[in-house]
Order: structure tokens, then sequence, then C-alpha cells
């Protein structure tokens, strides 16, 4: 669980990253003191009403869209509709997050709106019902999205028609959906695609493509190609290295999938004699291929089993910002990185995110880590959980990372000292700590002045007694998830943070009455105790 977590938020931050720009750039504002025209007003109303609207499936912090569309008032400017400002035709569609529940069926009035360029339909929930083929029926559509928005069946072969596509976002859910491609769809979709800048297709089962053909005739104007978890096989074509625009690269592969993949790779630039298999290999030659992709932001190949040293070929990727190298069997210690804003050297990492969490890096501390790591000063997001490093941790070190978000440490075989904290503006940005054994006896205090703390991960460690009152003071708690099960505690008789709402206390040696907790918690685990009354 707390492996799709952490996985899950890293890919749809990056996603919402790489996407945020392509809607707003995309989405043309809506236009004033201009009526659209009625059947294309009565088609959205006709959409609407064949949809019910769920609040449990949109953010408390925005409301289903379709509210304000009324009949009889302009279209245009209705939430999430946008309208050319000539000639009024409904041009954008927006409707994201608006709690839309019930199939898309092929006779939707959606596909009487001929003019439509810009069409987001991610985090709704369309039943399960395939993908219709009308999709295809747009001329002039320049933005698709379809992220987590619950469709199954075939991605269909008319999506190839949307000639004039430059973004295409597709990604299936994590239940019993299921979205598949044809062996042949992919291949059309890209040779038709001419402007194809942003190509994101994620959890789709991709097993029967041949990647080779398909990528045949990719277009140069790529520059965001992320394929992750759909079960790729066979040789990845190394021409698509050689784009010149490409920015964003992700094959990463899910290891939970009912459709994982076995992707392999021929490197002619470096005349190697035979192709590199993610599955067990501990050959990185392909990683080294990268280092032609000068441009490159962001890279995840996660989940892949490659092994040997983490290679030393992104530091030469000067606009690197995201690296996901988790999942993998790599060994050894981590790489000494450029240090940021050096004048004595050329190179310089803008490193934001880095995860090489699960991987077997075995080196003792202090000497494991580069200190170069710690000046890496835009550095949102660190995870190096679940690996074999040991020795003693001085966790002030990281405090030098000021923007850091995120850090987890946790399951490594080192010991994590706090007990040099006297600076009570350590970690001012940090929302999810991970400490999970790592030989932790006490709260670590520090923890005290942590404002923005929202996740905070203790268990299974030997901390022992009562939890002490300032760890959730009613006034400064921020916290919202709080796992601190697999440990010695003894006491806990009310639990006052009013933004929790996951509370794991289990298998401790807690007595007495079940502790009170707040009415926003949802999840309470306290099993393995010794509680009476």
């Amino acid at each position: 669980m707390e492996y799709w977590s952490s996985r899950l938020m890293f890919l749809i931050t990056l996603v919402l990253l790489l996407s945020q720009s392509l809607i707003d750039s995309s989405t043309p504002s809506p236009s004033n003191n201009l009526l659209c025209h009625p059947a294309e007003s009565s088609a959205l109303l006709q959409f609407s009403n064949s949809f019910i609207i769920n609040p449990s499936m949109f953010d408390f912090v925005m409301k289903p869209k379709t509210v304000s569309w009324k009949n009889g008032t302009d279209c245009c400017s209705w939430d999430g509709v946008s309208c050319d400002h000539i000639s009024g035709h409904v041009i954008g569609l927006n409707l994201s997050s608006s709690g839309l529940q019930g199939p898309l069926h092929s006779n939707s009035t959606l596909f009487s709106l001929p003019h439509l360029q810009t069409l987001i339909l991610d985090h709704n929930n369309f039943s399960c019902s395939p993908i219709p083929p009308e999709i295809g029926s747009f001329p002039n559509m320049k933005t698709l999205s379809l992220f987590f928005a619950n469709f199954s069946g075939y991605v269909p072969e008319e999506i190839s028609h949307l000639s004039k596509l430059s973004y295409l976002t597709i990604c299936g859910n994590f239940d019993d959906s299921h979205l598949l491609m044809g062996p042949f769809v992919l291949k059309k979709m890209l040779q038709n695609f001419t402007n194809l800048m942003e190509l994101i297709m994620i959890n789709i089962d991709m097993s029967g493509v041949e990647l080779v053909s398909s990528f045949m005739n990719v277009s140069s104007s790529l520059t965001t190609l992320d394929l992750s978890w759909c079960g790729l096989r066979g040789k990845f074509p190394e021409y698509v290295f050689r784009l010149p625009n490409l920015q964003e690269l992700a094959l990463g592969t899910n290891p939970y999938s009912p459709f994982s993949g076995n992707l392999t790779g021929s490197l002619p630039m470096f005349n190697w004699s035979s192709p590199l298999s993610f599955k067990g290999s501990s050959n990185n030659a392909m990683l080294t291929n990268l280092t032609q992709l000068v441009e490159l932001i962001s890279l995840c190949i996660d989940s892949n089993n490659l092994g040997g040293q983490i290679p030393l070929f992104f530091l030469n990727l000067q606009q690197l910002a995201f690296l996901d190298l988790s999942r993998n069997n790599f060994a050894g210690k981590i790489p000494e990185f450029p240090k940021a804003n050096s004048s004595q050297s050329p190179l310089q990492l803008n490193l934001r995110a880095l995860s090489i969490f699960d991987n077997l890096l075995s080196e003792s501390i202090p000497s494991w880590i580069p200190n170069s790591i710690f000046q890496q000063k835009n550095l949102l997001h660190l995870d190096l959980s679940h690996n074999n490093l040991d020795g003693v941790l001085e966790l002030n070190k990281f405090s030098m990372l000021k923007n850091l978000q995120s850090l987890d440490l946790s399951f490594n075989n080192f010991t994590v000292s706090t007990h040099k904290y006297t600076n009570n503006d350590s970690f001012p940005q940090l929302s999810d700590l991970g400490l999970a054994s790592c030989n932790i006896r006490e709260f670590p205090y520090f923890l005290k002045n942590m404002k923005s703390l929202q996740t905070l991960q203790l268990s299974q460690n030997q901390i022992q007694g009562r939890i002490p009152e300032w760890l959730w003071n009613e006034g400064t708690c921020s916290l919202s998830r709080l796992n601190i099960s697999h440990n010695f505690l003894t006491s806990v008789q009310k639990i006052p943070c009013k933004s929790l709402d996951t509370v794991d206390l289990r298998s401790n040696m807690i007595q007495g009455p079940l502790p009170t907790v707040p009415p926003s918690v949802t999840i309470f685990f306290i099993s393995n105790n010794a509680l009476s009354g």
C-alpha cells in the first residue's frame, strides 16, 4: 500500500506538472457578450443530463462545472466551456473533476459539437464503458485528455483520425477497468499525428504492439513520451532517443500489472553486439544511450530490474528535473552529483525529484551519501527508502534542503540520529516524512516546529512510553496521516489533532480504554495492543 501511495503520487505529480501548461495554453478563455449557437447549447445540456453527479468524486475545493449550465443562458459563459470569439462555436470543453458518472455512449450529443479543439474529461467515472469510436469525429481537435476517466476496452482505431492532435493523454484506472491497445492502432496514430507534441498513455495493455514499426513515423515535434505501466514488449526503437525535441521520457513498468512487459533495446551508437534486456539484466548500456537527450527534463525507468552501479549518464543531462530509478536492482553507492551553482564545474543539475527506493544500495553511512546531494537547493522530493544502507545518518544534513517537500528514508539498515537539532526552522516546506524502521528510540523533538507536516511515518522503530502532547498540539497540528505502529507505546488517552484522517497504532503496548479520536478520522487501526474496558 505504501509503495502504491508513493509511486502513484510521484507519477501524478509529474503528469500534472507536465500537463498544466497544456491545459492553460490550449483552453481558450470564455467569450464575453457572445451568445453561443442554440444547437450547441442544447447538445451540451443533453450531454450533461446523460450523467449523474457523484459528489464524492470531485475535490472538496472544486464543484462540478455543469452546475452552472442553465437553459436559456449563454453557454459561452458556462464553467468549462470555451467559444471562438468570432464564430461563437464551442471549441473547448474542460470538465475535469466534475463528478460525471455513467457510460459515454456513441450517440452522445457530445459528438454533435464538430468545432471542438480541446476536450478534457479527466477524473470522472464513465463506468468502464469503452471509448466510443466517435471520439475520432472532431476534425479540429488539438488536445484530448482522458486521465483517470474509468474507460475500458480497446482504444478505438478511429482516434487516429484526429490528424491535428498535439496533446493526447489517456490513463487507465487501477481497478477492474482494463484499457487495451490493438497491435496496429499505435502505429496508425503516430503516422497520422504529424503535429504531436505530448503523448501520455499510462496503464494501457500494449503487450501486442510492435514498437519499432509503430514509432517509425513519430512526429519530430514530440517533447513528452510517457508509456508507463503499459506492458511494452520487444525492442524499444533507438531512434526515439534521437528525436530533436524530446524532453520527458517515461517507460516504467507496474510490477503488479497483469500485463507486465519485457522491454529490450538495441544500441548501434555504441556498436554493442547484443540487445539489452530490462528483465534481470545488469547491463546499463541502454541508459548510456540516453546521453543524447541533452534537453531531457524527466526520466522514469522504474521497475525494470536494471542492475549494477547507478550509471553516470544523467550527470550530463543538465536540464534533468525528475529522475525515477526505483524498483530496480542498482547496487553500490549514489554517484557524486555536480554541485549546483558551482563555478568549478560546468555541469549543474536542476533536480526537483529523485526517487531511488527499492534498490540494493548497500554502502555504509556517511561514505555512501555524496555531500553534493545536499547542495541540490531546488530538490522537492527525495526517496531513498527500501535499500540496504547502514551506519548512522544525521538527519540535520537534509535540513540544508530548504525547499524539500517530501523525504523518505524508511526501511534501510541505518540509524537515523535527530539529537543535533537546534534550528527551529528545519524543513520549513516538508509535508511528508518517512522514517519507518530507522532505529529511532524517541519522538524526534524537531517535529514540534513543523507546521506544514501532513504525513508522518514512524512505524517499526523502538519508540517507548507515551505520545508527547506537543506532537499533535490542537492549535498547530497539521497532520492528516500518522503511522506509529509496531513500536513500544504504552499510553494514548486522547488524540486532539482535528486534521487527522488516518491513524495507525497497531502492535504497540497501549493499555487502558480506547483512545478518543477526532471526528475527522476515517481510518483507525489499534489492534494488537493491551486495551481494556
